[in-house]
């Protein structure tokens, strides 16, 4: 589904030239959920950016489903970490949800319909009628989530998208994407800087070296695919590959060389 292909992204300005990332090159598979892990200031949300059309690289290509990304593609949809500013806080939560609808050849009665679908689908049935801010931070980020379903995406890429709320709301709202990814059969690319997080709700992991970044390694969660956060987060083989990618990540800050690509992590 995702081809990211030799991504290379340099900012220039004001007499300053940053290489953010450097050579990126990684598949998704059409219905497969991948985290992002890597250092912070790796350029997770850089190449996020590249892959949803919203910044153009330097070099290389992104490709989703075999066309190449030149600008934002209508099969993708965005869930970003910012839920505050992402959402209209004069626009009632069902406006909000609807909005990006808008740019689809749709009736009136079938764009409700899939309004009403998306908000049952985060528990948010009865909140259609109430504004953005008389909701707390965790319904907010629902929101954001519906509004993304409503759109009946097949690529749905999230920035960081639990790193403004609780612990319980983020646990809440991670079985929730789990759920939805299983229910709707998205293809999800999920960038996140915790590393439980990442092992948690991943097929599969691709870490991130330091900037500029290029992948370290592709790592393949071999939990169940029913998983909770009470049994899963004690298991032993979570540890194991919890401890692994810490383990990888703190080799990228030092700069030490890549692991070889697509192995599972040694029992």
């Amino acid at each position: 589904m995702l081809d990211v292909r030799g991504l290379r992204k340099v900012y220039e300005g004001s007499g300053r030239r940053t290489e953010a990332v450097r050579d990126l090159t990684f598949t998704v598979a059409a219905g497969e959920l991948v985290c992002l892990v890597g250092p912070s200031g790796c350029g997770k949300t850089t190449l996020l950016k590249c892959v949803g059309g919203l910044l153009e690289p330097t070099a290389g290509e992104v490709l989703l489903a075999g066309r190449r990304v030149e600008g934002p593609p209508p099969g993708t949809a965005f869930v970003f970490q910012e839920y505050g500013r992402s959402l209209f806080p004069w626009m009632r939560v069902g406006q909000n949800v609807g909005l990006p609808l808008k740019r689809k050849e749709s009736s009136r009665s079938r764009r409700r319909e899939l309004v009403a679908d998306a908000l049952a689908s985060v528990g948010l049935e009865d909140a259609a009628g109430a504004y953005p801010w008389q909701l707390s931070g965790g319904m907010q980020q629902r929101v954001a989530i519906a509004r993304a379903l409503a759109y009946e995406p097949e690529v749905l890429l999230m920035d960081e998208p639990f790193a403004a709320v609780d612990a319980q709301t983020r646990a809440d709202l991670e079985d929730l994407v789990r759920r939805l990814w299983r229910e709707r059969g998205i293809t999800v690319l999920f960038v996140t800087h915790d590393i439980d997080e990442a092992v948690y709700l991943g097929e599969r992991v691709i870490v991130l070296s330091g900037s500029p970044t290029v992948v370290r390694e592709q790592l393949k969660v071999d939990l169940p695919d029913e998983r909770d956060q009470l049994t899963t987060r004690v298991a032993p083989r979570f540890a194991e590959l919890r401890t692994h990618v810490y383990e990888q990540i703190q080799a990228a800050k030092r700069g030490a060389g890549a692991v070889r690509k697509d192995t599972p992590p040694p029992r």
